[in-house]
């Protein structure tokens, strides 16, 4: 999956963007990396497999995670929420030079069930996804857009099931950052 048009729709917002990612295991990043000049477009992420990960360092309440398990809509919003936080550094401009304020705008999250076998702490089936967005927005209450999209029709093998998943996430975070928010709700 290539990100190229995620990574020119951030440079043209002059923000960055962060990932998180659980059953992608690293792919989101990969995809956005591989594009050249990502550098100034892309903060970092974090690969929480782990369910304990996702609350220590990305802040998802450790009572929703012990109640739903990490395959849950409100799991990956604050995923998507906290990586943004996390990786909240100055923006880049073209010069290579630094800006004064924190300039993560988007933060994508990936979790869910790549299978072959159902979730061990939630049950839920393989092919069951959902991918967090989180965009700053000024105008909001809390300073940012924040949706949890269920990926659709994710079936096939367990790497079938993770390509896909970053392909709906790459088209999901291009329609945040074009302000397509019909897509993501």
């Amino acid at each position: 999956m290539q990100a190229t048009r995620l990574v020119q729709l951030a440079r043209a917002r002059g923000g960055r963007i962060a990932v998180a990612e659980s059953l992608t295991g690293g792919r989101l990043a990969d995809a956005i990396v591989s594009v050249p000049g990502a550098s100034m477009a892309f903060s970092g992420g974090i690969v929480a497999y782990d369910t304990d990960l996702k609350h220590r360092l990305l802040g998802v309440d450790d009572a929703l995670l012990r109640r739903v398990g990490p395959v849950d809509p409100e799991v990956a919003r604050q995923m998507a929420s906290g990586v943004r936080r996390v990786c909240a550094v100055p923006r880049i401009d073209e010069a290579g030079g630094g800006g004064a304020e924190p300039a993560t705008l988007l933060g994508i999250a990936t979790t869910g069930v790549a299978g072959p076998d159902p979730d061990p702490q939630s049950g839920q089936a393989p092919g069951t996804v959902w991918i967090g967005v989180s965009i700053a927005d000024p105008d909001a209450k809390s300073g940012a857009r924040v949706w949890a999209v269920p990926a659709s029709h994710l079936s096939g093998s367990r790497e079938d099931i993770r390509a896909a998943a970053v392909g709906q996430a790459v088209r999901l975070a291009e329609c945040a950052l074009q302000g397509e928010f019909h897509e993501l709700e």
